[in-house]
């Protein structure tokens, strides 16, 4: 086991895919309007406003999502305004991220800007695309 409880699995797992070829690419050209989903590897360099569900996705530097995401990896460089439940999210020194973040593995960068609630969950309830983080924050007042 490595630094901060990271598994070897989870080392092993991170590699996998970050070795996966790119298999669609939203162009920084390009503002979608509207749901995605897809499965392999997609990047976003342009602009979307919806929400997202897939396999691997990177949010380049000059990418931006306003929406809620939900995928196995999450590898963040770009600007997100919206909630995250992923089994692995990155996020990159000068992203920015703006939600609700469920993750199974976390890793933030130094320089990564990060505001909101943030949950890790372990292995036993994993987390499967497919039921988008809801976008309102808890109004529980036991926790002010």
């Amino acid at each position: 086991m490595s630094m901060f409880g990271k598994s070897d699995n989870v080392e092993q797992e991170m590699q996998k895919v970050e070795n996966e070829a790119i298999s669609s690419i939203i162009d920084k050209s390009m503002t979608v309007t509207g749901e995605i989903s897809f499965k392999g590897k997609t990047r976003i360099d342009g602009e979307i406003n919806g929400n997202i569900e897939g396999e691997h996705l990177i949010l380049s530097e000059t990418g931006k999502v306003t929406g809620d995401i939900s995928v196995t990896s999450f590898n963040c460089y770009g600007t997100l305004e919206g909630n995250v439940k992923a089994g692995l999210l990155t996020a990159r020194k000068d992203c920015h991220i703006h939600g609700k973040l469920v993750a199974e593995n976390l890793t933030v960068e130094p320089g990564a800007a990060i505001e909101g609630e943030i949950k890790t969950t372990s292995k036993g309830t994993k987390t499967t695309p497919g039921k988008s983080v809801p976008a309102t924050p808890s109004t529980d007042s036991s926790t002010k």
